[in-house]
């Protein structure tokens, strides 16, 4: 006898009540609620979210944000100046510096000699922009096709706080991620698939933990929190069924832990109740969407070759960087890659040369191969990390040795897509690339943005939380939607 066919009793404790028996005898249970979803996914997807702009249409239906853990060097790789050849082994003047906090790192040192970079730059594009030609020949040639802002900048000088700042909008631990913000204002489109997918890479260099906490929904509904995809064995934890258990009999375990859901959640009216239903559901789809597009064997040799021959390498930047692109397509509202390794207190001439051969050819890869699929005008781009690096050496001042510490005062991310003006450099530093001298743009403001290509207006994207209306972009400061970069 299959147990769960068993009919329930009118003694079942927790079947008991017309209503429920109803719902599990006429087979309008968990389980045809989750048909119905299938047929029309529209149910299950917020068309216009309580914070969106009126009468604004959205430019970006989705986002694929290239996250570089550990803090890029923005002076080795966009915010060149020629003259700092010639302060190359100069003392960092006081009035640069100008009692900035630093790091345990450096705060011991008792020389701060600046270091220009080790690497040849040209002008690339009509703008002629400044890129650096020996890491990054890909990239360079995309600079028509993105905005490059140079002045962003950070309170946050160590890793976890400031990665934690500008995926959560605060230096503490436990608020939201960006990723869940935009599952819960938004909604989702394909009930197959989570709204909110992280990946993770590994480069050679030093490489910060990376925590869940990161991608986590805080406060939000737990259903919410982005879904980590994983490079080898299942693409997802305890996504398959185990042995002896087929889909059907999946099927039948499911409606009946809906009905003690139910159940469960009538009598104490926990929200993460509902949640845990709509989990085990859209992992009940998951089953069959994941496989497919974890599988690349049906691209084209022409689009892998786009992406570089680490493609090929499961849990390579590349490879996510294509699965990226097959998410986008299938619906997949946020995608965050995390690549790990940007860390360069030492030996950054040789550990930078290796991060950037990682991620070059594929970010400029992906930009071609959504402006080939028609999905460029409507997918937001967004590359960086953390902060930056410091010009002043951290270390042994020598041509392969030299590293830098964490800055925040200015670094230097680049956007694309979805309404992003092309061809763009926004901000300027300093002469020695330390200090910003016109148009600041702080994380908030890029995480404002970011929500206002996707047609939410970040005041109003609220979550009622200890008695205060939580946002992603705080109340320190108001944020701004930076415009002169939107077209």
């Amino acid at each position: 006898m299959n147990p769960f066919e068993t009919p329930p009793t009118m003694n079942d404790p927790f079947l008991s009540g017309t209503r429920r028996r109803f719902l599990r005898t006429s087979g309008l249970g968990m389980g045809a609620a989750a048909l119905s979803t299938l047929i029309r996914p529209e149910q299950v997807s917020a068309a216009q979210p309580p914070a969106a702009f009126p009468g604004f249409t959205p430019r970006a239906k989705r986002v694929i944000y290239l996250f570089f853990s550990g803090g890029p060097s923005h002076i080795d790789t966009y915010d060149y100046k020629p003259d700092m050849r010639k302060l190359h082994g100069q003392e960092l003047p006081d009035s640069i510096r100008n009692g900035q906090r630093l790091t345990g790192m450096t705060s011991k040192q008792k020389a701060f000699p600046c270091v220009a970079p080790m690497f040849d730059f040209k002008r690339y594009g009509q703008l002629g922009t400044w890129v650096n030609s020996d890491l990054l020949p890909h990239t360079a040639s995309i600079v028509d096709d993105i905005t490059i802002v140079k002045s962003m900048h950070t309170e946050a000088i160590n890793h976890d706080p400031a990665i934690t700042y500008i995926n959560t909008g605060v230096q503490a631990q436990g608020k939201p991620s960006m990723g869940a913000w935009l599952s819960y204002g938004l909604g989702n489109e394909n009930t197959n698939m989570p709204s909110y997918v992280v990946m993770i890479s590994k480069g050679r260099g030093q490489s910060q933990a990376l925590y869940d906490r990161l991608w986590g929904s805080g406060f939000l509904p737990s259903r919410h929190q982005g879904v980590k995809f994983r490079s080898a064995g299942e693409p997802v934890l305890y996504l398959n069924n185990p042995p002896g258990i087929d889909r059907d009999t999946r099927r039948q375990m499911l409606d009946k832990l809906a009905l003690l859901n139910e159940e469960n959640h009538d009598r104490f009216n926990d929200p993460e109740t509902q949640s845990r239903i709509a989990q085990y559901e859209m992992a009940f789809r998951m089953q069959a969407a994941v496989p497919d597009i974890m599988d690349i064997s049906n691209e084209p040799k022409h689009v892998k070759d786009l992406y570089g021959p680490e493609v090929e390498k499961p849990g390579s930047f590349a490879r996510n960087v294509l699965l990226a692109r097959r998410m986008a397509e299938r619906g997949v509202r946020f995608i965050q890659l995390f690549h790990r390794g940007w860390d360069q207190h030492s030996s950054l001439p040789s550990k930078l040369r290796q991060q950037c051969e990682d991620v070059d050819q594929p970010c400029a890869a992906l930009i071609k191969d959504l402006q080939q699929r028609g999905m460029f005008d409507d997918t937001l781009v967004v590359c960086g990390g953390e902060f930056g690096r410091t010009i002043y050496s951290q270390g042994t001042l020598t041509k392969d040795n030299h590293g830098r510490d964490h800055h925040g005062r200015c670094f230097t991310t680049w956007l694309a897509g979805a309404g992003v003006r092309r061809g763009m450099e926004y901000g300027l530093t300093d002469d020695y690339s330390y200090n910003i001298l016109e148009n600041p743009v702080h994380i908030r403001d890029l995480n404002a943005t970011i929500l206002h290509q996707l047609g939410i207006d970040h005041r109003h994207l609220t979550f009622k939380y200890q008695g205060l209306d939580q946002r992603l972009t705080g109340f320190e400061e108001e944020a701004r939607v930076v415009q002169d970069i939107l077209s």
